[in-house]
């Protein structure tokens, strides 16, 4: 036993446990990772909750801009994407995909896909099927969905990317259905 009392004593721990200073290095050496790992994820939980309004937003600008339109071309669609993405702005929109249809509704109330234009995801069937019943034969809806792949910034070990998923509904301004002259 003296000689473990000798070793204590050597390497000063019984000093260091007596003095207070020595249980706060400590206390300290325990809290600072888990403290700092709670702030990193606080930033990225911040910025997923920035990154989802903008998502948010990015729909609702490109179902905003088709509206106004009675006439579309796939030119005037990527343009609009472009304003969308603007929406996005300063995040990296590589991850954005987005799914622009236009449903015009039969004697039923059933939604009949006029044109689709989807890139960087699958096609949005459960929005487009959502919308039965919203109106009368020859009445139409613009149904915009867009997805952005978030991936955390410092907790991507712990969480990995995950989809961001927002659908904008409008009517067409000037016309009950917005057609596309060049829409596959």
């Amino acid at each position: 036993m003296k000689l473990f009392s000798d070793i204590l004593q050597f390497f000063g721990v019984r000093r260091y446990a007596a003095d207070e200073r020595g249980v706060s290095l400590i206390e300290s050496a325990i809290l600072f990772p888990i403290l700092f790992s709670m702030l990193m994820a606080v930033y990225d939980l911040g910025q997923g909750i920035v990154v989802n309004q903008k998502t948010v937003a990015a729909s609702q600008v490109i179902a905003d801009l088709v509206s106004r339109s009675e006439v579309v071309t796939i030119d005037l669609i990527n343009d609009i994407v472009i304003s969308g993405e603007l929406a996005l702005e300063p995040y990296d929109t590589t991850p954005l995909g987005y799914d622009v249809v236009s449903v015009e509704f039969d004697e039923y109330g059933d939604p009949v896909i006029l044109w689709r234009v989807t890139e960087n995801m699958v096609e949005n069937e459960s929005a487009v099927n959502s919308t039965v019943g919203l109106g009368e034969e020859g009445d139409g809806v613009i149904v915009v969905s867009v997805v952005y792949a978030y991936e955390p910034f410092f907790s991507n070990f712990i969480v990995d990317s995950f989809n961001m998923t927002e659908v904008a509904f409008l009517r067409g301004r000037k016309s009950a259905t917005v057609t596309c002259s060049d829409c596959p």
